[in-house]
């Protein structure tokens, strides 16, 4: 196969799509792509959040942020989110979102995505034009509807080299396929 130079980009694909949500008395969203675990025990998240960006003052003085993780068929309400600033809107209520408090921290969550993760934040760093927060899990809050199947799940990913989202339909395998017979 032959190769060519890239841009001095990221070229890891897809990225996860996740909603942080910030603000205890004035909640506010902000769309993510560069988000991951970055440890199990204790469990931690990391977020990749530019200084200009309105959560990022948020998280910083309040020492928390909410992970959400939204349906593909929430792609809409995800792109708004990264695409409007909080200053000047209620991303909440413009994308009809419903706001419930976590129990740890009191970081907004959204209510319609089904997974959320209130995390407290244990580190930043700053490491270019982004800031890195590592949050340390401290509650996680699962839809009593979700199933385990990819379809139940109907995961959302962005694709950063193109800057398209993308749904995740078909597994593939499962962990260890490889070594079974």
């Amino acid at each position: 196969m032959k190769k060519r130079l890239g841009a001095h980009e990221s070229y890891i694909y897809p990225t996860p799509c996740v909603l942080v949500t910030c603000g205890r008395d004035n909640p506010n969203i902000i769309t993510i792509a560069w988000c991951g675990v970055v440890c199990s025990k204790p469990p931690q998240i990391g977020i990749s959040v530019r200084p200009q960006r309105h959560s990022y003052k948020i998280i910083m003085e309040e020492g928390a942020f909410g992970v959400n993780i939204p349906k593909a068929s929430m792609a809409r309400e995800v792109d708004i989110c990264g695409t409007v600033s909080g200053r000047n809107q209620d991303k909440f209520k413009l994308c009809n979102f419903s706001v419930f408090k976590g129990e740890e921290t009191g970081v907004p969550l959204i209510k319609e995505c089904p997974i959320n993760i209130e995390c407290k934040v244990k580190h930043s760093i700053e490491l270019g034009v982004h800031t890195l927060f590592i949050g340390e899990v401290e509650e996680v809050y699962i839809d009593e509807k979700l199933s385990e199947s990819v379809e139940a799940l109907d995961p959302l990913a962005y694709i950063p080299v193109t800057g398209e989202y993308v749904n995740i339909k078909e597994v593939i395998g499962s962990y260890g396929f490889s070594k079974r017979r």
